[in-house]
């Protein structure tokens, strides 16, 4: 994920980190802002990296805190699958997305099943990839990517080092925000 976030985001960036815990995955780059939004206030004021910490619940107030435009980068990790209506929430993302700016979504194949929107247990896992390019197509996104990043050797740090031999496999799924000249 860091080394597709430092590809992807700008230098100098205006970034929000949604449904951010206390990491924010982003090591190396260098963003002006960073804004986290969440769930869990304590796990948002763990996150060093933030410039602001912003408490909402994406699936009961769907209106982002932030003018139109007014934002570079937005990064999702490891949450997608917990949003209700998540084309509403891209076409939103969207709306506070400058011209050009990219939305960037991870996920893995490990996810809590009771917390998932049904759709997402009823898939394959490369069918997800598919499933969330839908819906930033939907929302208005354009050039439209996929990464799929599996078979790595697992960390000896990882908590799960003795237990599996390989990583968990890493999805990701961007987009950008039509450029002015585009609409």
């Amino acid at each position: 994920m860091n080394a597709l976030y430092r590809r992807l985001v700008p230098a100098q960036a205006d970034v929000l980190d949604l449904m951010a815990s206390h990491d924010s995955h982003l090591q190396g780059c260098s963003p002006r802002s960073l804004h986290v939004l969440g769930l869990n206030a304590q796990e948002l004021d763990a996150n060093r990296t933030a410039t602001a910490r912003l408490v909402q619940d994406l699936n009961q107030s769907e209106t982002l805190p932030f003018n139109d435009a007014n934002l570079d980068a937005v990064v999702c990790t490891a949450s997608v699958e917990y949003l209700i209506q998540p084309r509403d929430r891209f076409t939103e993302v969207l709306r506070v997305l400058r011209p050009g700016g990219v939305f960037i979504l991870t996920f893995s194949n490990r996810w809590f099943p009771t917390k998932a929107i049904q759709v997402w247990g009823e898939l394959h896992e490369f069918e997800r990839a598919g499933m969330v390019t839908q819906w930033l197509q939907q929302a208005g996104f354009d050039s439209l990517h996929t990464l799929s990043s599996r078979g790595w050797p697992r960390p000896e740090d990882d908590p799960h080092h003795g237990g599996t031999a390989l990583s968990d496999p890493v999805y990701a799924v961007w987009g950008f925000k039509p450029s002015d000249n585009e609409a």
